[in-house]
């Protein structure tokens, strides 16, 4: 075990391997909200957070379970379409509690091309959300659509995004 008057012990949470403060601190630099997506193995969630001292505070929030629930969506709730349904719907939601703007948070994930992350965020860009990012970075519209996955799944897409849009 290390020890001295030189010797720092890491935050905890730096410690478990949970946050990159380094990271953290950037985007709280940028004094927008946060966009955060974080998946599991069963959903997606994207919320819009904003820092506070006493703890951040989370001003909107969808997961994908909510798409079943609400939008009649009968496919897996983890893949690429989901995340973008879920993405589009936080960012609406957003727009409603008057957020122009947001930096994108994807944590300790890799920044991979295409993958379910860069969809959400394309997604909130859609519902009219700025945000900088990198157009290499989201996916194709066939991937966002479903083509890769089942010919019935576009047409759904299309549906439950104007009826999120309020049937425009």
């Amino acid at each position: 075990m290390k020890s001295g008057p030189r010797y720092h012990v890491k935050p905890r949470r730096h410690r478990e391997r949970k946050t990159d403060y380094r990271l953290r601190l950037k985007l709280l630099r940028s004094k927008k909200p946060r966009i955060v997506v974080r998946r599991s193995l069963r959903a997606i969630r994207v919320q819009f957070v904003e820092y506070n001292p006493q703890g951040d505070r989370i001003i909107v929030s969808a997961i994908s379970n909510e798409l079943a629930k609400d939008y009649g969506w009968k496919y897996s709730v983890s893949n690429t379409p989901a995340a973008y349904l879920t993405g589009f719907l936080a960012g609406k939601r957003a727009k409603e509690k008057g957020i122009e703007q947001g930096v994108l948070d994807i944590g300790l994930y890799h920044p991979t091309v295409g993958s379910t992350l860069f969809a959400s965020l394309k997604g909130v860009l859609d519902a009219g959300i700025d945000c900088p990012h990198d157009e290499a970075m989201l996916p194709k519209e066939d991937r966002i659509y479903g083509a890769h996955l089942n010919k019935e799944i576009k047409p759904l897409v299309g549906d439950i995004r104007t009826r999120m849009n309020g049937g425009k």
